[in-house]
Formats: structure tokens, sequence, C-alpha cells
């Protein structure tokens, strides 16, 4: 068996036509759906991840702006610029780009922003509703994700789920949509022991650890779904994901390769719930 390969890209760009038709809809309206992204410090792939959300804003018609400050940017004034942003209706959605400098509390600044411009979805307030069934924004890994899985046809009700990987960003809020949408699931962690043994039921398999190869083809269940989502340099240069590629797509039914697979959808993911801030601003 070789694994059939789920295109992030491909899917991405579908999902990017639908947000560029409705971001036209909104125009004609006198909307601008606009997004600002807040980068502190000098971090090399922040910087690289900044540039591509601001030109993926851009190609769907969207108003994009970056603003730059300097690592040793005070927490203090961070607060200040993001409670302006809260207050100007241009802008629908306000991220944050992370990690931030060391003397900067995460947490406060994720805080700070008005949980209806909060298109990264991390806010205690819509971690909440996510948590109730009730979400307003989804975080966009996991939303990216699910979206992946919609596009393969896959059986969610029901199916066996095991998600390596416990963070905040995406293990956790992917739990609550596969529990949502009907899956049993098993969280996994670094302290999980024999992992593989958990691995093995999955129906549907995610990875999400930052740890190159920690799932191995031996570790899958025959014709399991395998998303990927770490993304790891390694030495060489070469950029590889959490699972061994080569060993598990000879198990696998589906898989995401890396990069071109989650990637390209948790930007794409990012628009929509842009494009959704910005159409519930004309609704109110």
């Amino acid at each position: 068996m070789t694994a059939r390969i789920i295109d992030g890209k491909a899917l991405s760009e579908q999902v990017r036509e639908g947000v560029r038709l409705r971001t036209q809809a909104l125009r004609t309206k006198g909307v601008v759906p606009g997004l600002t992204v807040l980068l502190v410090g000098e971090n090399a792939a922040s910087q690289v991840y900044v540039r591509n959300k601001a030109a993926a804003c851009e190609k769907a018609g969207m108003h994009s702006r970056v603003i730059q400050l300097g690592a040793d940017t005070s927490e203090e004034e961070l607060l200040n610029i993001i409670e302006n942003l809260n207050e100007d209706p241009g802008v629908h959605g306000i991220l944050v780009q992370l990690p931030l400098p060391g003397h900067i509390d995460t947490g406060l600044v994720i805080e700070t922003i008005s949980a209806a411009k909060d298109v990264d979805g991390f806010h205690i307030s819509n971690a909440g509703l996510l948590m109730t069934g009730r979400p307003l924004f989804r975080p966009c890994t996991p939303y990216g994700i699910m979206k992946m899985l919609e596009s393969e046809n896959a059986v969610v009700r029901g199916a066996e789920a095991v998600i390596v990987g416990a963070s905040n960003i995406v293990g956790k809020p992917m739990a609550m949509l596969l529990l949502a949408a009907g899956a049993t699931v098993t969280l996994c962690n670094s302290k999980t022991r024999d992992l593989g043994a958990q691995t093995r039921r999955a129906d549907i398999l995610i990875v999400a650890t930052g740890r190159p190869g920690i799932v191995t083809g031996d570790m899958i269940k025959p014709g399991a779904i395998v998303i990927d989502v770490g993304i790891n340099r390694l030495p060489d240069g070469k950029l590889v994901g959490d699972v061994d590629f080569e060993s598990a797509r000879q198990v696998a039914g589906a898989i995401t390769p890396v990069p071109g697979g989650v990637g390209p959808m948790t930007i794409a993911m990012l628009l929509v719930n842009t494009i959704e801030a910005a159409e519930r601003s004309t609704a109110s």
C-alpha cells in the first residue's frame, strides 16, 4: 500500500478563492476586511511566516498591515498598541506572532486582544466557546485539519482519533473539534507510555510534537489517515515533519507531506477567520 498524498497546497487554494469572493462581496458594501499582524523581535522563522500571511491577505483582496517592533519593546507598549487596534473599526483581525521575547507575558498579550478580533482563536473566551461546542473562532491549524479530513471524505463520527501533542495551539483544540464531530479521541503527550500502542489504534492520527520522526510506519494502523503538523529543519537544511514519511506512506491510507501539507491550510484558515470577523462586524 502506498498512501494517497493529501495536497494541502491545492486545497488551500480552493479555500482562498472562496475567501477572495467573500471579500469582493464585502467590498461592494464599502467594507475592506483588515488583518494586522504584530511582530516583535528578529526571529527569522517568524518573519517568513508573517510575510506569507501578509501576502495571502493581499492576494485575497484584504487590507494587510504588519507592525514590526524591536525585541526591546516593552510589554506595556505592546499592550497599548493592541488596545488601539481593538478600537479601530478598520481592523477586523489582530494576530501577534509567537514566540514573543521572554520579558513579555504571552498569556497577557493574548488576553488583551479583543475576543471578537482574535483570529488565531487563542483568547480564553474563544477557547471556552470551543470547549462548550459553540466556537466563535477555531484555531487555524486544527480548523485546517478538519477541512483536510472533509476533503478526504473521512468518516469522523465513530472513528478512533489519536493526537500526539497536547499544546493549546494544536492538540487541545484539535481534540475539541474531533469530539464535536463525533470521534473517540485519545490525546497523547511526551510522557505517554508505549506511544505506539496508542497510535496503532488510530483511524485518524494527528502528530504535532516538534520532534522529527517521533512516529514511524510501524506505529500506524494500516489504512489510517495521518496528519503531520510538525515542521523541523534538519542539520542538512532539509524540512521534515514529526512523522517518518517514507515508512509511514507504506502503511497509511492517506498522509500529509511536509512541506505542502498542513502549513498552507493554516494560513488559508487564518483568512477564513478574518473574513468571518469582518462579516460579523457588518451584521452588528
